[in-house]
């Protein structure tokens, strides 16, 4: 049976920030339930597989989904048209962010737009976005299940910059898709100086006590595969380490979205397995 899917944006304004989502239902949903999707480093809720995906979990788990830009993401309405904001994003930022959302969904509406409460969540975090929720998941007790994608164990990464930045330098970080010089302050090396414990993804990890799936890509140049061994090792025996022989950092997806691959297709049936089992909607989608 073919689900219908419907999506709904949203625009939700906290104190100093701008948050541009889409709301995913499917005809038969999962009640008191959300998932959250969040997207990495140089990412966006439209980029690539971000929209092929939330409805693939729409639909296939029955729970409505969120996805949406972080403030700090750089993207307002198309690639990138805001760099200030990117330059001076923050682990922090990205923590009050999905706050901000989970907050929303449990009181039932994002911004302008009513949604069905929710008090049970599961997160979904790509690349920088899966440290952000092994972070958030240690911090909410209504987080039931998160998955990981490609996900960084360690959020000191940026430290390599930290001369430039003592010199005071902007460190410029080349898109090579768009052709951009994006610009990125110290604000991030700060932000993790000042609140190194808080921001430990493994120590957060260490104290789960919910399924958690690290899916990672075999072949990923961006972030090493040791990294989800890493996070899968501090979660425990709640964590299942699931690698995807030969996927990249992307699962060999590109924007614009060309259709899934073979690799992506492996990653959402992991993703999907953790979120029917944790919520318990025995549908399908096809």
């Amino acid at each position: 049976m073919t689900r219908i899917i419907h999506r709904s944006s949203f625009r939700l304004t906290p104190p100093g920030a701008d948050l541009r989502g889409d709301y995913w239902t499917s005809d038969a949903p999962v009640e008191d339930a959300a998932l959250v999707v969040c997207h990495g480093f140089k990412g966006f809720k439209d980029w690539g597989f971000f929209p092929w995906l939330c409805e693939q979990l729409a639909g296939r788990t029955g729970v409505a989904v969120v996805s949406f830009n972080f403030d700090g993401s750089g993207v307002r309405e198309v690639d990138f048209d805001d760099l200030e904001a990117f330059s001076h994003n923050t682990f922090s930022r990205e923590l009050w962010d999905l706050e901000a959302i989970l907050d929303g969904l449990a009181a039932g509406r994002l911004g302008n737009l009513e949604v069905a409460p929710a008090s049970r969540f599961g997160l979904l975090g790509h690349s920088r976005g899966g440290a952000t929720c092994l972070l958030k998941a240690g911090l909410r007790s209504q987080v039931r299940a998160l998955v990981t994608w490609a996900s960084i164990s360690s959020v000191t990464r940026y430290e390599g910059f930290v001369e430039r930045w003592e010199a005071g330098e902007t460190v410029i970080i080349p898109n090579a898709r768009t052709k951009q010089d994006m610009p990125l302050e110290r604000n991030v090396l700060d932000d993790v100086r000042a609140n190194r414990d808080r921001l430990d993804v493994l120590a957060s990890a260490a104290s789960l006590t919910i399924p958690v799936t690290v899916l990672h890509g075999t072949a990923d140049e961006s972030v090493p595969f040791n990294e989800a061994r890493l996070i899968a090792d501090a979660v425990g025996d709640l964590g299942r380490l699931v690698g995807v022989e030969g996927a990249t950092h992307t699962f060999q997806a590109g924007h614009p979205f060309a259709g899934p691959t073979p690799e992506l297709e492996a990653a959402v049936e992991a993703s999907v397995d953790l979120f029917t089992r944790v919520f318990g909607w025995k549908g399908s989608h096809t």
